[in-house]
């Protein structure tokens, strides 16, 4: 798998584990997206650390992650952005309205 899903009390951690967050990825990624939200998990962290570049469906993830976190009440936080993924954050202008910190333990004091 190219992820792994850490289960906290009141929020999950998504470790993307590859250097591409493409379309060979994000759509499996947006599936447990789905599911942790059926599971009641409105509060999510998806860390980007070992992620060299993104595209469109990877930033399309994202969203989905963001949305449904919305929803449900809860928070979204995006983690470890490296350079490449942060310049097309802020070329989409996503940065607006993504909350983004540098590290994991950030992350999980927002929540």
């Amino acid at each position: 798998m190219s992820f792994e899903i850490e289960k906290k009390d009141n929020y999950a951690v998504i470790k993307v584990k590859t250097e591409k967050l493409d379309t060979l990825i994000a759509p499996s990624l947006k599936s447990e997206l789905v599911i942790l939200n059926t599971d009641g998990i409105n509060n999510i962290i998806i860390d980007l650390t070992d992620t060299r570049y993104c595209d469109s469906s990877g930033l399309s993830a994202i969203l989905v992650a963001n949305r449904l976190c919305k929803n449900g009440n809860g928070k979204f936080v995006l983690t470890g952005l490296q350079d490449a993924v942060k310049r097309l954050i802020t070329i989409s202008q996503l940065d607006s309205i993504l909350t983004i910190t540098n590290t994991l333990s950030e992350a999980t004091k927002t929540i």
